[in-house]
């Protein structure tokens, strides 16, 4: 990822990359994106953008392994999300989905992280602290609550489901209050160009339509030179 891409990224919606990736495929269905409403702690920020960093954990009961073991566990999952390569996304499955009430995402811990130097925060479980979480590291999760329950660590860097989602070590998240995608690793290549070719065809039907006058015969003519600049 090139640091023009990456600032690109931080600048357009989920929505958009996800448009542009079909751009760049040149065809339709493209499908590795969340499904269901997310929320996002900061909607008015820029877009989660990283490479991911993944773990499992569970809050609803409490750990069934030795105290020790838990501990060692969790200081080995704060190592290993210090030490991704920038930019990254912490990725996060709660194993009790749907019924999460661990909230893992509150002040302390999104603070660690964005300290880590980490984008931001991506979960199908539980944050909290909404008022009090650092500015600059959003965390777009499933739900909102005020317990951390017995929440653990399960495991580290291995492949996570979050809201239909699969997420693999080191893929290429994009994530805003729209929800999140991974990026195939074909097209990264190509995002840049496509984002570009995507923003400059939809000003044709967007300039148009805000334009004195604007009927069905403006639309139409509107839409006939969108459709040609997308081929």
């Amino acid at each position: 990822m090139t640091p023009s891409l990456l600032t690109l990224l931080r600048k357009v919606d989920t929505p958009t990359v996800c448009n542009a990736i079909e751009v760049a495929q040149g065809r339709r269905g493209f499908d590795a994106f969340t499904r269901g409403t997310m929320l996002c702690s900061a909607p008015s920020e820029p877009a989660i953008v990283g490479y991911a960093r993944t773990a499992k954990i569970a809050a609803v009961q409490p750990p069934s392994e030795s105290p020790e073991v838990i501990r060692e566990r969790r200081m080995a999952y704060y190592k290993y999300m210090a030490e991704g390569p920038a930019p990254s996304v912490a990725v996060i499955e709660d194993v009790d989905f749907p019924n999460c009430i661990g909230a893992y995402w509150g002040e302390i811990n999104t603070t660690v992280h964005k300290g880590f130097g980490m984008s931001g925060a991506l979960t199908n479980g539980v944050m909290r602290d909404l008022g009090d979480l650092p500015e600059g590291f959003p965390v777009v999760a499933g739900s909102v609550g005020p317990s951390h329950g017995f929440v653990h660590v399960r495991e580290i860097d291995t492949p996570v489901s979050v809201f239909g989602l699969t997420v693999n070590p080191g893929d290429l998240i994009h994530a805003d209050r729209h929800g999140a995608l991974v990026v195939p690793e074909d097209v990264v290549d190509q995002l840049e160009a496509a984002i570009q070719k995507l923003l400059t065809t939809e000003r044709i039907v967007l300039d148009a339509a805000t334009q004195p006058g604007f009927d069905f015969q403006a639309f139409q003519s509107a839409w006939e030179k969108f459709e040609k600049s997308r081929v």
